[in-house]
């Protein structure tokens, strides 16, 4: 008969030995078989010639230990957990005793007690079975870490929703942060947060985040060009603009704080001297040297003698109704009337393509040079293969100004890290306003 294979759930134990070369053969195998199935019980007494032959077998049988392998030592241990093999001496043929015992001779020792004819074989199968055995629980942890860290990113964003809900201000920054993250499912939640904050007719935060939620949703659908066209209105004609710019110049604090706060740099500068030279990029309407000049002109010892250049692009010259001559007209009347020696220079050019040569500059001169809500429209690195921002501020330099003033919002147009703060800079300065 052939020897029966049991699993873990085997009706008898089985018993496993460590084989030592040094032991004879016929002693390390009696130690290998359980007391009961020993050689002389396997086969009736009229079956000697088998059993010659089988002793026979045993000579040639070779036995190898691997007691210094702790891969081999752990992989027994699992074999002994998971399968077992056993020798059953029940009765049935001669012929089928010794293929039986056979088989288990030179098949299953290999697999069980370190016999075998290979040592290296011996190593790689133990390896495979490992293998095969802890894979399954390896996956199951894969699977088990994977879940766990979906749980920890669903709670996490549980938490933050409670942090924003009823926050207005911060429920926009974050729904900013997740669009500029890709995040969807975020963003998703976050703006059904959101709608029910929002209002086109509410308090002016509310009306405000309405519109700043609906450019996120545009962004998201990548429809801002068409909202844009369909928003666009009827171009004013040119005296409207000048009307509506002079408007928002007597409401608005910033453009007058900015003005206010460069002339009085530029006075200080300038103090004591005799010849003035003003280089203005984006002169406009010239409203900024009105109440300069008044002062200048009451300074003790008399006004000194003026001389502005502005700089000026064709969009403000469709504003003015017409080009920067109109400014120096204004200027010049001005400074009649305060009895002050003036000259202006016009240069009707992109702050961008401005040279030296453009600029007019004149030796014995204290020259200032101003720069108001211009720079953060210059292109830089970041938008354009020439740094056109740097190389004005490096020409300005190499002219040694006696001062140079700068008025800007707090808004980095060009250079900003992640989309989150570009939205939130016009959130803050629509907030101030």
């Amino acid at each position: 008969m052939q020897a029966s294979k049991k699993y873990k759930n085997c009706d008898k134990p089985q018993q496993f030995y460590h084989m030592n070369s040094s032991k004879p053969a016929r002693e390390a195998e009696s130690h290998y078989l359980p007391q009961k199935h020993q050689l002389v019980d396997l086969f009736s007494p009229n079956d000697t010639s088998r059993s010659r032959n089988l002793s026979h077998q045993e000579s040639n049988i070779q036995y190898c230990t691997l007691e210094s392998s702790s891969v081999a030592a752990s992989a027994i241990h699992g074999i002994r957990q998971s399968s077992s093999i056993s020798l059953s001496s029940t009765t049935g043929s001669p012929a089928s005793q010794h293929d039986s015992l056979s088989d288990n001779t030179y098949g299953s020792p290999a697999s069980v007690s370190c016999l075998t004819e290979d040592p290296n074989d011996l190593r790689h199968k133990l390896k495979e079975l490992e293998t095969a055995m802890f894979r399954p629980e390896m996956d199951n942890g894969d699977s088990f870490e994977t879940s766990f860290e979906r749980q920890l990113l669903e709670s996490e964003k549980w938490r933050l929703l409670e942090i924003v809900r009823g926050d207005l201000k911060q429920g926009l920054i974050a729904c900013a942060r997740a669009v500029a993250d890709d995040d969807f499912m975020m963003v998703e939640s976050l703006m059904d947060e959101l709608r029910q904050m929002v209002s086109v007719s509410g308090e002016p935060m509310q009306r405000l985040g309405a519109y700043l939620l609906e450019g996120l949703i545009a962004r998201l659908s990548s429809s801002g060009s068409s909202i844009y066209k369909a928003l666009k209105c009827k171009e004013p004609t040119s005296s409207e603009l000048l009307s509506y710019m002079h408007i928002l110049y007597e409401v608005c604090p910033y453009f007058k704080f900015g003005y206010f706060s460069a002339n009085g740099a530029i006075a200080e500068a300038l103090k004591g001297e005799n010849a003035v030279h003003i280089i203005d990029f984006q002169i406009a309407q010239g409203s900024q040297w009105i109440s300069l000049m008044q002062a200048l002109a009451a300074r003790p010892g008399g006004p000194p003698r003026v001389r502005i250049t502005g700089i000026d692009d064709s969009i403000s010259e469709y504003a003015r109704g017409g080009g920067l001559h109109l400014v120096g007209q204004r200027l010049s009347r001005l400074a009649e009337s305060c009895n002050m020696p003036f000259e202006f220079h016009a240069a009707p050019l992109s702050g961008c393509d401005v040279q030296v040569e453009h600029l007019f500059i004149r030796p014995g001169e204290a020259l200032a040079v101003n720069f108001a809500y211009q720079l953060h429209h210059m292109p830089d690195e970041s938008v354009s293969t020439e740094n056109h921002r740097d190389r004005i501020l490096r020409m300005v330099k190499s002219l040694s100004p006696k001062v140079v003033t700068l008025v800007e919002q707090e808004c980095n147009t060009n250079t900003a890290p992640f989309f989150s703060a570009i939205f939130g800079d016009p959130r803050l300065l629509h907030c101030h306003i």
